[in-house]
This record gives structure tokens, sequence and C-alpha cells, in this order.
């Protein structure tokens, strides 16, 4: 279906690949692995059309079809959920017109026998097929079905899309590229916004999709699910396996072993034979051995052993300086948004040195209790206390919206370090695997794991005694993964961790913290004994067993948070079907409860906040919008010594601006 053929991509003189070729057959599902920065997420961009190599081609059909989804994305704004993914059913209308055009041509020509009728058949009944499948049921109950599949609940599509997080606004892109059923689907880690259930959903519709798909993942039970071929980059090069991904890392290493074993043999043999050369070359009586032995070796197969990228993170925390006995403590905490109250009456206790991890449902509010921690949100109401020389290092789980796109690599820890960390910031991102000219780069050619390990570079810039990680392996392969888990082990201070990475906690956090209904619950013990204790297998069990209960509707819905993983600054959590939750939202929200004097000026108060940040980000939202017609005024119409790539800039910083605060805005509106 497609050939790439000697494909070749350089930025200056660093070559990325060089000369690869494979092929994509109709069914193929294959999962294309590799390191940080290997260049999965180059090769599909160049598949789909959006980059062009330096040198080589990729052929394919001219009426093949590809669906292309990328870690990063713009999202269109000024329709509802479901207005915005039928928006999908615009291609078949196009194929609609493309029947009636070949149906029309084929009443008119009399040459049964040609090639090119022959093509025009073919090519309808490609068209019939695909026309098929969109009429097979009513494009707007397909809509429906893939929207609820990749967790939307049905009150939410009807919301504008732009009051939902980027993570949510990733799932209709999702939904869009699956509806229109594409000859060859490119999937860019689909996985980091999906919550379990979501995941299942898609893995069951991968695994039956009629068509070609190729998707990056770090999640080694996805890929195993779902393919089954794995294309590897590696330096350079591409090697093809014919297994999934677990199959492929064992017949990797037992092709590297065969071949190591044959290449030390053949050196042996070598060795032994120049020997010979070496003591019988000047004795005539052996004057025909050592000549027939010489050509031999001038006619040698040589064998070589295939490059292995053995780069690794050499991540080592700074020593903390040592804190209080109690790092962290919180009584009677009630924590959530204008909208929602997201958890009640938490009662958390970190001492120092302990390894903590916070586990649950997406929704369930562990990132809104890591801002509270942080300082980044203020609680509804109870005790929120820092102990004594806490120095608290955060790392949020979206570091695409907390590093600067237009500086590099370099200049990011340049700006922010001080003291003699200065002249060591090369040695820093070398630990991090940033080296040559990769400390050049700028963030906004980054990829999803490149920008995670340089924002813990970031993190690692001072010495904290109290680590707070979001998501922290989102994006990272399963070395970096490893390797960063090693090195928290050895950090002599406290640790908070949000994860779903069963196999990233296990051994590593001695204490855990459930977020389940609207309240949050403590056990001791690491995650293997708190999932014995709940009698579940996995942590992803929590969303099925939550799942099983059943869902009501939240009284107010609020835009999700940070990536759909519970509320941020935008806000929101899922209701569940729970009586519990159910009791808790009704008290909450009902107008006939009692209220007490305290109540009502505390509410008072939090709605003066509310409309005064509101006032605010109309007034910046202005300043943003006239700024940037101004720049767009200037680019319109350029003059000598304007200079074109910082306005670009600007416009875009402005932008990013702009979207941010425009979205707050919704929160407080």
């Amino acid at each position: 279906m497609i050939s790439i053929n000697n494909l070749t991509v350089s930025f200056g003189s660093w070559e990325l690949f060089s000369r690869i070729n494979f092929h994509i057959t109709e069914s193929d599902k294959i999962g294309l692995v590799g390191k940080n920065g290997a260049g999965k997420s180059t090769l599909m961009k160049i598949l789909c059309g959006e980059m062009n190599p330096t040198s080589g081609s990729v052929d394919k059909p001219q009426h093949v079809t590809i669906g292309y989804l990328p870690q990063i994305m713009e999202h269109h704004k000024g329709r509802s959920v479901i207005d915005e993914t039928m928006t999908a059913f615009a291609q078949s209308n196009e194929a609609e017109r493309e029947v009636e055009e070949i149906t029309r041509e084929l009443g008119n020509r009399t040459d049964y026998e040609s090639a090119a009728y022959s093509a025009l058949i073919e090519r309808l009944n490609e068209l019939n097929d695909r026309l098929s499948v969109f009429h097979s049921e009513p494009p707007k109950v397909q809509a429906e079905r893939t929207l609820l599949g990749l967790g939307f609940l049905p009150e939410e599509l009807d919301r504008p899309a732009e009051t939902f997080s980027q993570g949510w606004n990733m799932r209709i892109e999702l939904a869009k590229i699956l509806l229109q059923h594409p000859d060859l689907l490119l999937l860019d880690e689909p996985t980091n916004h999906l919550d379990i259930e979501s995941i299942e959903w898609l893995e069951s519709y991968l695994k039956d999709y009629n068509g070609a798909v190729m998707l990056v993942s770090h999640d080694r039970k996805f890929l195993d699910t779902v393919t089954h071929r794995t294309v590897e980059l590696m330096l350079g090069s591409i090697y093809d396996y014919k297994v999934p991904y677990t199959q492929y890392t064992q017949l990797r290493a037992e092709r590297i072993a065969q071949q190591t074993a044959a290449y030390e043999n053949q050196q042996r043999m070598i060795e032994k034979t120049e020997e010979f050369i070496r003591a019988f070359r000047y004795k005539p009586t052996k004057s025909n051995q050592v000549q027939s032995r010489i050509k031999a070796l001038e006619k040698l197969d040589r064998i070589e052993i295939d490059e292995t990228d053995n780069a690794t993170l050499t991540v080592k925390f700074p020593p903390a300086a040592r804190s209080g006995d109690v790092v962290y403590k919180c009584t009677d905490l009630t924590v959530g948004y204008p909208q929602k109250v997201v958890f009640r009456d938490a009662n958390i206790e970190i001492k120092r040195g302990e390894k903590v991890a916070f586990v649950g449902r997406n929704g369930e509010g562990k990132t809104t209790m890591m801002r509270v921690i942080v300082r980044e949100l203020d609680p509804i109401s109870g005790e929120s206390k820092l102990g004594h020389n806490v120095d608290c290092g955060y790392f949020a789980q979206n570091q695409e919206d907390v590093l600067d796109k237009s500086q590099t690599v370099f200049s990011t820890l340049d700006r922010i370090a001080v003291g003699d960390i200065r002249s060591k910031l090369r040695d820093l991102l070398a630990q991090f695997l940033f080296r040559g000219e990769d400390i050049d780069k700028r963030v906004s050619v980054l990829s999803g794991g490149e920008r995670a390990r340089l924002g813990m570079a970031k993190l690692m810039l001072q010495s904290h005694n109290l680590l707070c990680l979001d998501e922290p392996t989102n994006h990272m392969d399963i070395k970096s993964k490893d390797i960063l888990k090693q090195a928290l082990k050895a950090f002599d201070g406290t640790l908070l961790i949000v994860s779903h990475d069963r196999d990233f906690l296990d051994g590593l956090v001695d204490k855990v913290y459930e977020f389940r209904d609207g309240h949050v619950r403590e056990f001791l013990g690491g995650v293997s004994d708190f999932l014995a204790k709940r009698r579940l297998e996995s942590l992803q069990e929590l969303e099925r067993t939550k799942q099983s209960s059943g869902r009501v509707d939240s009284a107010a819905i609020a835009p999700r948070g940070c990536n759909g993983r519970g509320p941020s600054e935008t806000g929101g959590v899922r209701a569940s079907g729970r009586a519990e939750e159910a009791t808790t939202a009704t008290a909450q929200i009902s107008a006939t409860a009692p209220v007490s004097y305290e109540e009502m000026k505390a509410r008072s108060k939090e709605e003066k906040k509310r409309r005064n940040r509101a006032s605010f980000l109309e007034k910046e939202i202005e300043k943003l919008e006239a700024r940037m017609k101004e720049i767009e005024a200037v680019l319109s119409s350029p003059k000598e010594g304007d200079d074109i790539m910082e306005l670009t800039r600007e416009y875009l910083e402005c932008k990013r601006d702009l979207d941010a605060k425009t979205e707050e805005w919704y929160e407080y509106s």
C-alpha cells in the first residue's frame, strides 16, 4: 500500500535517518518504537505529508487516505463536542460526489477491456466499501458511540469544545479520525490522555480495525494487544520484526547475542590467521600457505554487530537538606473550585523520608491535591501546612504548558540557574541525554519524552527535600522510566507521586493515599500491599470498579483539568453513581440546606474573588487581542527593519497566553 524508499532526514550536519526502507500493507498493525528523539514522530509527519524528507520518497496510491493524530495539536473552537465530531463525515460527502462522477463517466465509456476502465471500476468499489461503513448506521449515532467510548458523558456532548482541557480536546480529534475510517491510522502516543476504560475501548477498536495502523506508545500492554509487527528506529537505521513488542524485545536480544557470538568467533579465527601470516611470511617453505591465507582474509565477509543506542539517563538527585519530621500535614481539608467540591474532610500526614503515591480514577482530585501542597491552589476549608525547612520541587504533568517553546534546551536551564551550577549545565544536560547539538534545539521541536527529561533537569537545578511529581513518566520510554525509578528510590528526601503505572510505583513507594468517591483514604505499605488489601489485580481496576457502580450527572459540570487527569485551573470532576457521593453532592449544592453565617460569609468572599479574577482576565484578554492585531498589521505589510521572526514568535506567545486565559475565564465566568 505504502512504500518508504531510501528515506533520509537531516538537520544541518546531523542525520536523523539514513536511507531507510520498509513497506506498509493494507492490514498491518505496526508498533513504531525507539528511544525518545529517535525520529518516530518525524517519520509519521513524513508519511502523512506534513514534512518532506531530505532525500528518498514515500510512494502511495493516489486514493489512499491517512488519519494522523499528533502528540501536540491545535484544537478547533466555536462548536459543541458533538458538532465538532460530526465534521468527520465531510469526507463521506466528498466520496458520494466522486461516486456520482465515476458512475457518470462509466456510462459514457465503451472501452470495457481497457486498464483505465478497470481502474475506475476498482475505485468505485473502494468508494462503495467506504460509504457502506459510513452508512452502516446514522452518523450521529456513530459519533456518540465513539465519544462515549473515549470517556465523554452523554450530557457533555453539547458543551462547547473549548471548555474542555487539551487532553479532552485530543479525544475529540481522535474520535474524528476514527470516524473517517482512513486506510492508514497514524497515532502518536494516543493513550497519554486516556484513562484505562478508554484505553481498553481503543484497544478493542484498533484490534478489529479494517485498515492499517501505525502507532507510537510506551504502554507495553497496549502495543502487545494491538500490534503484530514492530518497527524499531535506532541511530538512523530501521529494524523490522513481524511480531508484537514483547516478542520483539526477545528476538532482538537473541539476534544481538547471535551476532556477538559469531563476531567473536570470527575475530578469533582472524587473529590466528594473522599470527600464522606474521610468523611464516618470510619462510619460503610456507609461502604458498601464507599467500592462500592472505587471499582468504581479503575475501572474508566480515561480520558486524548492529549498532545499538546504549545511551541512558544517569539521573541522580542532589542531596536533600534536612527538613522537619512532618513534611506536610492537612486536617479536615475540603478542596475544589467554584463549580464543584472535589473532595472533603481529607486528613494527610507525610513524614520526612517517606515515599507516597496518590492513586485513583481520573478526576478524583490527585492533581488538585498536588496543587494545594505546592500552594498553587487554596483549599475551601481545613488546614494545609508544609513542615519546617521544606523546599518543594514540583513536576507538573503537562510540560507542554510549562516550558517556553521559544527557548533552546540550554537557555531553558541557563535562565534559571544560579551560582556554581551554571558552569555544570552541559554536564547536567548530558545526564538527560542532551549532548552536542541537542542542547541548541528549540523546545518547540522536542518530542514529548525529551520535554519530560528537560522538565526533570530543571527540577534538579536546586536541591529540594520534597519532590512532588505529577505523572512524571508520561512520554518516557521504558528504559528511561526504569532509570528514573532507581534514582527516586535513592533520593534521600521525601517523595509525593501521582501515577497510574503500577510497575513504576511497585517497590518505590511505602504509603498510598487513594482518592475515591470524594474522600481520601490512607493505606500503609507499598502499592502491592494496597492492591492486596483492595483485592485488585492492578491500579486500573480502581477505574473499572467505580465505572461498574454507575455514574450520575454533576450538578454543575465544569471543564476538566489539565490533560483530562483531574481538575486543574479549568477544574471539574466526574460524579459517581454511589449513594455516598450523590449525598455529598446534593448537600453541597442544595439551596434549601441550612447555611450558617460563617458559610455565607465564606461564600460571599469566594464569589468576590471569582468576580475579581474574571474581570482581571477580561482586561488581560483585551490587551492580548489588541497586541495580536498590531502584530498582524505589521506582518501584513512589513517594512525594512521589522524583525519578522521575532514578531511571529511574539504573536504565537500571545496566542498561547490568550488561549490559556480564555479557558480560565470560562471557569470564572
